[in-house]
């Protein structure tokens, strides 16, 4: 018989492996983790805080244009609305909504979702009657 390259004769664990066969089984059998089970946890606990570092959030931008019709219109965004504008972005995002309408209590506006930038804004009183184009989806804060 012709021994192959993954044969190893008299060894009782491969390289990289520790216990014996009837250790594995008791630590299973005790409802404890496997040294796979162990390194597959740590490596997934790795990625996921990787990932939440990359979900840090973009802050929300303004065109020049949206930052002249809130100073012209006196519309007042404080942090409590700008958290609930994230929000509706983030839901916008989900839904795979490209720019979208976002009525809160004091203003509407068009948000480009990618981009995290408001592109206009109206006071809550010229909304009545408008028409509002370019966008596909809408959120009501």
């Amino acid at each position: 018989m012709t021994q192959g390259p993954f044969l190893y004769p008299q060894v009782t664990s491969l390289p990289g492996t520790t216990g014996t066969e009837s250790d594995r089984q008791t630590r299973r059998q005790e409802g404890g983790p496997g040294e796979f089970s162990q390194i597959f946890d740590q490596t997934l606990k790795r990625s996921n805080e990787a990932a939440d570092l990359n979900q840090v959030r973009t802050p929300l931008k303004f065109s020049a244009h949206a930052s002249q019709r809130l100073r012209e219109r006196k519309i007042s965004l404080d942090p409590s609305t700008m958290a609930k504008l994230n929000e509706a972005i983030e839901k916008a995002e989900a839904k795979g909504i490209e720019d979208t309408l976002i009525l809160t209590q004091e203003a509407a506006l068009i948000v480009n979702v990618k981009n995290k930038t408001v592109v206009t804004a109206l006071d809550r009183k010229s909304v009545s009657g408008n028409v509002f184009t370019n966008i596909d989806g809408a959120v009501i804060l």
